[in-house]
């Protein structure tokens, strides 16, 4: 598990912020239906959207806080769960056993799902889609720039592993940079003292990104561990916060209409 039960987003809410936000049911191309919290902003001036990779909780609640947060700064996102094709209870809170359904995920059908968010947005008038995804969704917000028929105009990744097996079948970001696969800008956030992660496999995925002419920005924070954007953290808000901020300047730098 990437966050705590009761983790939240260390992002404050803007006061006086209007946004719209809800759960909702979409149905992938396969026919699959599943659900999404979606978060739309009053006023969208940057025309930008973003879909949200959970980590293997699927669509807990720090991932809707996490939209509504985006929306208030008028960036429409909606966060996506994985579950949809095999647990019949809509209710991802404490009591949800993720691990069963995460077994019987498959990184095909997770990415018609991501397709599927796209597209909903898409349909109201966004014009630059970005992912964005946290551990097992840090994987694979990473590899969505590897997926042509998405059409990113970025994607972000929190300590996303970028080698080594992958749930759900999940192809290792740096096996695919190497091929030239990825299209979409990248940018990349990890905790130093991410035991699970080596910095060596982030300065080669860097390193592959750069070669194929990728455009790349990975972050290590020295110190700072898995799941370090998270509220309770308060050792790591200063890691958090330029996270935070990293991840706001890479959106505004979408590509030109």
């Amino acid at each position: 598990m990437c966050h705590d039960l009761d983790s939240r987003p260390p992002i404050p809410p803007l006061a006086g912020a209007a946004v719209d936000g809800k759960r909702i049911e979409l149905e992938a191309a396969d026919g699959a239906r599943f659900m999404a919290f979606d978060a739309q902003a009053a006023v969208s001036a940057t025309r930008a959207g973003m879909i949200i990779l959970p980590d293997v909780r699927g669509l807990h609640r720090f991932y809707e806080e996490l939209a509504l947060r985006f929306a208030e700064r008028g960036i429409d996102a909606m966060a996506i769960d994985y579950f949809g094709r095999t647990a019949r209870s809509a209710d991802r809170g404490d009591d949800f056993e993720a691990v069963p359904h995460v077994e019987q995920a498959h990184y095909e059908t997770l990415m018609l799902d991501a397709a599927a968010a796209v597209e909903h947005l898409r349909s109201r008038g966004t014009a630059h889609v970005f992912s964005i995804g946290f551990c097992f969704g840090g994987r694979l917000a990473f590899v969505t720039s590897a997926r042509p028929e998405l059409g990113l105009a970025g994607v972000i990744g929190f300590y996303g592993p970028p080698t080594g097996p992958g749930r759900a079948g999940t192809p290792a970001p740096l096996d695919l940079a190497r091929t030239g696969a990825f299209r979409a800008p990248v940018l990349g956030l990890f905790g130093g003292a991410d035991e699970g992660i080596e910095e060596e496999s982030i300065e080669a995925l860097s390193g592959a990104l750069t070669d194929a002419g990728v455009e790349n920005e990975l972050v290590i924070y020295p110190g700072a561990p898995h799941s370090f954007f998270d509220r309770k953290a308060a050792d790591f808000a200063d890691a958090a916060a330029d996270a935070w901020g990293k991840v706001q300047e890479f959106v505004e730098r979408k590509p030109a209409e």
